[in-house]
């Protein structure tokens, strides 16, 4: 966990940044650093987590040509861990413990999909802080993977519920990594189960986009995400 505080006035909202990188890496520039760095000057306390990989979660493994899923998910250990830990400390990092939402990219909008469904701790208690829930008030997912499975169905161990936080999803129809169905149907079972959720689907884009080119969609997020924050009282 690195803890970037806020700028300026704090809104007293933290986001939890979960960078991609396919659970064999985890990018903690284009999707790390350079996201809390937007974040803060919103007056955002960000939290940039670097979780364990290799082959912590889900992974592609080039020899069988198929997902992997090993028996500890390090990853979402981690994940919730380190809400906990977050929500832990609101007092001291001056944040509202009911304002503490995450930010997944790619493998790690997978991990702000399962925060935001599994409640059940992924590991053996450690401390009193573990009895603290790990489910954030909000999640943004950009470009997730892994959501979409045989005949465009989701991950059977995504139960979303009337009690998932609200969530904004973003990704480009011409993702090379992670195909489109990953955001509709994880937005389908949002929306079946009456999650407020906010849905935007770019006709291109590509995979990985940050905040780096200077065109759609890393220019037009920010102020959407921005505005959705307003929107659900997050942001004022």
């Amino acid at each position: 966990m690195t803890i970037f505080p806020p700028k300026g006035k704090s809104t007293g909202t933290a986001i939890i940044v979960f960078p991609g990188g396919g659970y064999r890496a985890v990018v903690v520039t284009l999707e790390g650093t350079e996201i809390c760095n937007w974040i803060t000057s919103k007056g955002i306390t960000c939290v940039l987590s670097k979780y364990r990989v290799p082959g912590s979660n889900h992974h592609w493994d080039a020899e069988c040509k198929c997902h992997i899923t090993p028996d500890v998910p390090r990853a979402l250990q981690d994940a919730q861990r380190t809400i906990r830990m977050v929500r832990s400390k609101a007092r001291e990092l001056r944040v509202d413990p009911q304002k503490i939402g995450v930010m997944g990219f790619s493998a790690g909008g997978y991990l702000g999909a399962q925060t935001s469904n599994i409640v059940k701790p992924a590991y053996d208690p450690v401390d009193e802080i573990d009895r603290i829930s790990s489910r954030p008030d909000f999640a943004i997912l950009f470009f997730p993977g892994h959501l979409c499975r045989s005949g465009d169905t989701l991950d059977p161990g995504i139960q979303v519920t009337g009690k998932t936080p609200p969530t904004f999803l973003l990704q480009a129809w011409d993702d090379p990594v992670n195909k489109i169905c990953n955001s509709t149907v994880y937005a389908r079972a949002l929306d079946a189960a009456g999650v407020p959720a906010e849905v935007h689907l770019f006709a291109t884009g590509g995979h990985a986009f940050g905040l780096r080119r200077d065109r759609s969609p890393d220019m037009i997020w920010p102020s959407l995400v921005e505005n959705w924050l307003k929107d659900i009282e997050i942001l004022h």
